[in-house]
């Protein structure tokens, strides 16, 4: 089997699931309980946050362990918005994110706020000056993802939060699919979201990164936990879980990120010799992991189930929105025609793959295409 599908989950390491069965298996209290078994629990809980802020360089207690990247940036958006409405209701984000910030935005929008979705080039990449121009007074709140999901694009957050510093607005960053592969300073954010299963770590596991001195509206009320923002029973074994994860893949990212590198460099060379193939992730400003192509005249969900015959897998674009089969709108947004659009595929590396799996893919992917012409013909 080769696996091209990590920006969709990844396979948890070994040691991750180790780690878990481990402390779910014998550490099994409640960390709030007052007996010492429970208070060993929370000590394990808070050294996992330790660890984890050692690894972002920030604080402990700038980190809320939640269930996943959905939740962390619900709890970021709507968070911040009732928190500061008095301030403003104006807030900004782009036209190319996760439905987990679009469809809360909508959301608020029917709760009074005003958002303005940033456009992006044909590259997929927000322009600075578009940001500058859509800044107002009003605005409490700029969210944007690091790494697009769908075609990788890599987008200018830290000008942008450099930008903001002088100005009331905070800044939430989706950094659910670049973390442990991109580079990025946490001086000018305010929030951050973070989930497991990107890194191979566990489903149902996830963190948001608060800036000390930014207050949050508290979407899960209950017993006051993780400092009165997310209520409910530590999920101790996953927070423990969740460090794990993230320090194998920085130690993977030192190791192996040129080993990354190059497997993509090999595919976007051998796809551009490729009749009939666009490709619509452009080296200048894309992730090292993440590819987006079509495959003139041929629908994506039949490219990924040819492939799948070949046990090769990769998505049409977002895993999330791949059922609806609509057309990308991350490609539409970039120019990119509904038919093109349509017919995507995404390739999603991880540190686990060789240029070899490359190899193979591109082979499968030419046989696979001159197939499905045949047939057509």
């Amino acid at each position: 089997m080769i696996y091209l599908d990590n920006s969709a989950t990844t396979k948890p390491y070994s040691a991750v699931l180790e780690t878990y069965t481990k402390v779910a298996s014998r550490y099994f209290a409640n960390p709030s309980s007052l007996h010492a078994f429970g208070q060993k629990v929370r000590e394990l809980h808070e050294e996992a946050r330790k660890q984890i802020a050692q690894l972002l360089k920030v604080r402990s207690d700038e980190l809320i362990f939640t269930s996943g990247g959905t939740e962390s940036n619900n709890l970021a958006l709507k968070g911040i918005a009732y928190r500061y409405k008095n301030r403003g209701k104006h807030l900004i984000t782009t036209q190319i994110e996760h439905p987990s910030i679009k469809e809360v935005m909508r959301e608020l929008e029917k709760d009074g706020f005003t958002v303005t979705y940033l456009p992006v080039d044909e590259n997929g990449v927000v322009r600075v000056h578009d940001f500058e121009q859509a800044l107002r007074k009003d605005t409490i709140l700029v969210s944007m993802m690091h790494v697009n999901n769908e075609v990788g694009s890599v987008q200018p957050v830290q000008e942008i939060g450099h930008r903001l510093r002088a100005h009331q607005a905070f800044f939430h960053v989706d950094n659910i699919q670049g973390m442990g592969m991109c580079e990025l300073e946490m001086n000018s954010i305010d929030l951050l979201s973070i989930s497991g299963h990107k890194l191979h770590g566990l489903r149902g596991t996830g963190l948001l990164y608060k800036k000390k001195g930014v207050e949050l509206h508290p979407e899960i009320l209950g017993g006051g936990q993780e400092g009165g923002i997310r209520s409910g029973t530590e999920n101790t074994a996953g927070a423990v879980a969740l460090a794990k994860a993230l320090r194998l893949t920085f130690a993977e990212k030192t190791n192996k990120l040129k080993q990354v590198l190059a497997i993509r460099d090999y595919l976007l060379q051998e796809l551009e010799q490729m009749k009939g193939i666009r490709i619509h992730s452009q080296k200048a400003s894309i992730a090292p992991h993440i590819l987006c192509l079509s495959a003139s005249g041929h629908r994506g969900e039949v490219l990924v189930h040819a492939l799948e015959q070949k046990e090769i897998f990769v998505s049409t674009t977002s895993a999330c929105s791949s059922k609806a089969k609509l057309a990308s709108s991350t490609l539409k947004a970039m120019g990119v025609s509904d038919e093109e659009a349509t017919g995507a595929i995404r390739i999603s590396l991880s540190y686990e793959n060789t240029l070899s799996e490359a190899e193979q893919f591109i082979g499968a992917l030419q046989e696979v295409i001159e197939k499905i012409n045949e047939v057509v013909k």
